[in-house]
């Protein structure tokens, strides 16, 4: 029953893109379509823009999903294995960030980013998320649980905290650099407010702000290209996901087991 209620919706997504608008409006609604038509994806290739957004999608998604597994994974061995004056209040307040909502700082971080002179490049769609809370507690906990005598023996033999971070701590990090890397990708990759209100001009648009945009006018709404749009940006995503299917699961089991 939890199955076919988690994927009711994507086969509603996937048989709607299939129909003409007035179907998808009618009344009662239909599963499968009557006529079926590929109209909308025709629109979606043809008429948008499509190559640009998706391209900016890719620059976008893929530059902070490799900035998190590098500066994550670096701020988590130093909060793991490294001793220094205030470790403990530094992940108090990364802990702290994870509780505040992204809407409470939404508006503070854009006057940043357009002080700055960030708005409506990459740079502001990419930089402030290059080092997200969540993945710094992932690292950590998963770091913390690798033996400090590895470490040291590198120490001994003379190799400094780069080194070791690089060839020691990352080579036994698969598990949750995967899973680090398949959930930034899926947030970045649908996120919707934040490139809608940095992204000012048609080249800097992603794929879900460009099909928003286009899809739905000041008096009526095609939800049959929405559907063709939502179908075309998921399907990136379940690639991904069914790839690193294993490493994601072992990441969040192995998560948190040391304190």
């Amino acid at each position: 029953v939890g199955l076919i209620i988690a994927v009711a919706p994507f086969l509603w997504m996937l048989l709607s893109s299939f129909k003409p608008d007035a179907e998808v409006r009618q009344v009662p609604p239909t599963w499968w379509p009557e006529n079926p038509t590929l109209d909308n994806y025709r629109d979606l290739f043809q008429r948008l823009n499509f190559p640009r957004f998706f391209a900016n999608s890719v620059i976008v998604a893929t530059a902070v999903t490799l900035g998190n597994m590098v500066f994550c994974t670096m701020l988590g061995y130093a909060l793991a294995k490294l001793q220094f004056p205030g470790r403990r209040m530094l992940f108090a307040l990364v802990l702290s960030m994870l509780m505040i909502p992204s809407v409470a700082t939404f508006v503070p971080l854009f006057v940043l980013v357009s002080n700055f002179g960030l708005a409506n490049t990459f740079g502001g769609l990419i930089l402030p998320f290059l080092a997200a809370p969540l993945g710094v507690f992932i690292m950590r906990q998963y770091i913390l649980g690798l033996p400090d005598e590895l470490l040291d023996a590198a120490r001994v033999d003379g190799a400094g905290e780069f080194r070791i971070l690089a060839q020691v701590v990352v080579p036994l990090c698969g598990p949750p650099l995967a899973t680090l890397g398949v959930l930034t990708f899926f947030a970045q990759w649908n996120n919707f407010l934040w490139p809608l209100v940095v992204a000012q001009t048609e080249d800097k648009y992603t794929l879900p702000v460009a099909l928003a945009l286009y899809s739905i006018g000041q008096n009526n709404a095609r939800f049959g290209l929405l559907m063709a749009g939502a179908v075309v940006i998921i399907i990136p995503v379940l690639i991904i996901f069914a790839v690193l299917q294993r490493y994601v699961v072992q990441g969040i089991a192995v998560t948190g087991l040391k304190d």
